[in-house]
């Protein structure tokens, strides 16, 4: 009963503290809520950008138990590869070939790489967010539910990050998620 009634006051001072929050009242001001909620901005889960603060490149590569686990890297890897290949397109460019093969966008990664990585996720998010705000309403309106998945996409990982790095020994409860 007491878990009850904690888990019943936290709902109802998670929905006050979403109520004195100044939503979003356009479409452009909902997009980039979610972008920012999955790149910096600390809101209902924890963003990218905490999610994989503080990660060695050794630590990113671990993998938990299983022939179907990712590792933190992986994740990220194929974070970044379905947001650069998503906001190539809506640049109207062309992205680079891709064979269907969706196991290739989690083994690219490698340790070496890591820290480039984790630059080049801030900032194709940082540039998400760039183009959203800087497209016409028309552009906005058409790709609309593709930006809507890219932010449940990322936000879909990064929980899986977050729970790698849980299962791993090597996440902060005091960031966010106990």
């Amino acid at each position: 009963m007491k878990k009850l009634t904690a888990m019943f006051l936290l709902v109802l001072a998670i929905s006050a503290a979403a109520q004195d929050k100044k939503s979003p009242t356009d479409l452009r001001g909902v997009l980039l809520e979610q972008l920012r909620n999955s790149h910096n901005q600390e809101d209902w889960y924890v963003p990218a950008s905490i999610a994989i603060d503080g990660l060695t490149a050794e630590q990113a590569q671990w993998k938990p138990a299983g022939k179907d686990g990712h590792s933190v890297g992986q994740l990220a890897y194929h974070i970044w590869y379905w947001d650069q290949r998503s906001l190539t397109q809506f640049k109207g460019e062309k992205p680079p070939a891709f064979d269907g093969n969706n196991n290739e966008t989690f083994d690219k990664f490698s340790a070496a790489d890591w820290n480039d990585l984790v630059k080049k996720l801030n900032q194709v998010l940082a540039d998400w967010e760039t183009a959203v705000q800087s497209a016409d309403d028309a552009k906005l309106a058409a790709n609309a539910s593709l930006i809507a998945h890219i932010g449940a996409h990322n936000a879909y990982h990064i929980g899986q990050i977050l729970y790698v790095r849980k299962l791993e020994g090597a996440w902060n409860p005091d960031k966010g998620v106990k």
